[in-house]
């Protein structure tokens, strides 16, 4: 069956086509996305401005429109920390399911942390023993560990790089902020450390963008060259480059392999939430995992196969 994943963060609406059916490895098809910025559409007050909404009620639209396209006959729908975290939340998704017919499911954060965990595992096979995970989104961090496909510790934390970001304005970071970003970073992170360290980890592997673009600089390879291939995020070297995006401008930043316009100013809380997790739960070196939080949701609606929350093309 072709499937169809929309997922709504704090940077990217993304839609992913996907060949799959139970039991078989889930083939990605076709990519659709929009840099919508949701956590820049917010007001005063903590809502996601009109604008905002109407421009991911029209981009749901355009989704469903090129799932068509691609010949898929089911859509699922989610939204993370943007949509959940918002002060008008109900209304957002009403708007978006009047306009475009798509039920967005608000997960919570230890669901997006249980779910993205659920791909790791499966991607990475019951030969990796203890398996932890590490998330960074843009609106929140994600931690699991566990022997199992459902793990003993899930926990998600509001320290996401797009989050973050707005703590170190300027094009060139002040000192005074990186400091006082990091001390509540680890702060935060140190809350939860014994959760997840109840147990050694055999492996650990880390997933979406932010840690991609970090690995990318520390010379792996690039995405063009397939999902296969090994890439990883060593300790001792992003404290080195920590301290050279600290001292680089924006601009300059998104001249990095890996580093476009958009996550340029990012970058820098990315690699401090990376640090800081590496750090406290003792982490030297972890393994990108391709899969995240999307191949999760389509691994459990596989599984299970009365998700609710989809929509029917006809």
């Amino acid at each position: 069956m072709r499937l169809g994943v929309i997922d709504v963060g704090s940077n990217t609406v993304h839609l992913l086509i996907f060949d799959a059916r139970p039991g078989a490895h889930p083939m990605p098809a076709s990519s659709f996305k929009h840099e919508l910025r949701l956590a820049e559409h917010l007001t005063a007050e903590g809502d996601i401005s009109a604008e905002g909404t109407e421009t991911l009620a029209s981009f749901a639209v355009q989704c469903l429109d090129h799932a068509a396209d691609m010949g898929a006959t089911t859509v699922l729908g989610f939204a993370t920390s943007a949509i959940r975290d918002a002060g008008n939340t109900e209304a957002v998704l009403r708007r978006v399911r009047e306009e475009s017919g798509v039920d967005l499911q608000v997960l919570s954060g230890e669901q997006e942390a249980r779910l993205t965990f659920l791909a790791a595992r499966r991607w990475c096979g019951w030969s990796s023993g203890h398996l932890m995970m590490v998330d960074i989104g843009g609106g929140s961090l994600e931690l699991a560990a566990g022997r199992d496909e459902e793990p003993d510790a899930a926990v998600s934390l509001p320290l996401g790089a797009g989050r973050l970001s707005s703590r170190l304005p300027g094009e060139v970071a002040d000192p005074d902020d990186v400091r006082s970003l990091r001390r509540y970073v680890r702060a935060s992170i140190g809350e939860v450390v014994p959760d997840l360290l109840i147990r050694e980890p055999h492996k650990v592997v880390g997933t979406s963008k932010t840690m991609r673009s970090l690995a990318r600089l520390q010379g792996a390879a690039p995405s063009g060259d397939g999902p296969f291939v090994r890439r990883t995020l060593q300790r001792d070297a992003l404290k080195d480059w920590v301290d050279r995006l600290a001292a680089m401008p924006v601009s300059q930043r998104a001249s990095l392999p890996g580093v476009n316009q958009g996550r340029a100013r990012q970058i820098l809380a990315g690699a401090l939430v990376a640090e800081g997790a590496m750090d406290l739960l003792g982490i030297e070196e972890l393994e990108i995992c391709p899969w995240a939080l999307r191949e999760g949701v389509l691994l459990q609606f596989l599984d299970h196969l009365d998700t609710k929350g989809l929509l029917e093309i006809s």
